[in-house]
């Protein structure tokens, strides 16, 4: 329980809790039920890419081309049901988890087979699949009337109390921390960004590890993608311009450490809240989009500092403890 109350999870959840208070006595509607349901269904893309984005992080990398492949993922499905409404939705869900996997799986062989940084890799294939976009959809969009309804109702549908979306993430988050946390192949994530060279020693497979990481993000941006079209109802070329920025913001905030071998998925998952919390709370105040972005990073910058202090500070007590 001590160990929980000093770590970086309890003091960001203390801080989340902080910041709704405060918004909340300015604007108490902020915090009924009602709104708080929609701002984490408005969240839950996020939820979603930031875990998949934190698998990458957490060996090394970073996966700048995961809104391009949001972008292309959901053109390429927002045109097949316009063209073939009569498929169903199970088959476009079958599509777009392919699509994201294929474009995961090219980024992670350029990074675990050619060897060329993740940050210069995935910068590549940022502008790639962006081109693609507008080569798809020759600059034309998809939108509102030109989807069936079952396209459009897939993210709003509730069967379980929790629409499609938000199920979705609940999902992903579940999955992925019993993944890192029991598996054998989990923990070699970790070991992989904790120190690669030690990581080979003890047997694990750096290029497999790599792929592997990179293949689960894309599946990840592969269900996003149906679901942030299906969601807006509107397949445009400017889909998700931007949205790798917030990801890494979640996953920095979360505790998650840029250089690797550090981060947990509640860790991630209240990141994310947080952005979230802050951009209802901008939004409500009616300030301007370009002050919400001053903001964001800002908020990215001094996450940054602070996990590099907070590095900087576990690495020395590390030291001090081998000395004694």
């Amino acid at each position: 329980m001590k160990a929980f109350l000093r770590s970086r999870e309890a003091t960001l959840a203390v801080i989340i809790l902080l910041l709704l208070a405060a918004v909340s006595l300015r604007f108490p509607s902020f915090m009924r039920a009602a709104n708080l349901y929609d701002m984490l269904n408005d969240t839950a893309l996020l939820f979603m890419v930031a875990i998949g984005q934190m698998l990458v992080i957490i060996t090394g990398g970073i996966d700048l081309s995961v809104s391009s492949g949001i972008a292309l993922v959901g053109m390429a499905v927002g045109m097949l049901n316009q063209h073939y409404p009569g498929i169903p939705m199970l088959g476009i869900l079958v599509v777009s988890l392919g699509m994201g996997l294929a474009l995961g799986a090219f980024n992670g062989l350029l990074v675990s087979q050619a060897r060329i940084p993740p940050i210069i890799a995935t910068l590549g294939t940022l502008s790639i699949y962006r081109g693609f976009v507008f080569v798809l959809s020759g600059g034309q969009w998809v939108s509102a009337h030109e989807m069936s309804n079952a396209f459009r109702e897939l993210p709003r549908a509730a069967p379980l109390g929790l629409t499609n979306l938000l199920l979705c993430a609940v999902v992903i988050s579940v999955l992925a921390a019993l993944f890192l946390k029991l598996t054998r192949t989990g923990r070699g994530i970790y070991g992989a960004g904790g120190n690669r060279l030690a990581a080979q020693y003890v047997g694990i497979d750096l290029k497999k590890t790599d792929f592997l990481v990179f293949c689960l993000s894309g599946l990840i941006v592969g269900l996003a993608g149906l679901l942030w079209v299906a969601r807006y109802a509107s397949a445009q070329n400017e889909t998700a311009a931007g949205f790798h920025l917030p990801t890494i913001a979640a996953c920095v905030i979360g505790g998650v450490s840029i250089l690797g071998g550090t981060g947990t998925v509640p860790g991630v998952i209240l990141g994310a809240l947080f952005l979230g919390i802050v951009n209802n709370a901008l939004t409500v105040i009616n300030l301007s989009p370009f002050y919400q972005m001053a903001i964001q990073g800002f908020v990215i910058l001094v996450a940054i500092v602070a996990n590099t202090l907070v590095d900087r500070r576990t690495r020395l007590s590390m030291l001090r403890r081998r000395a004694l």
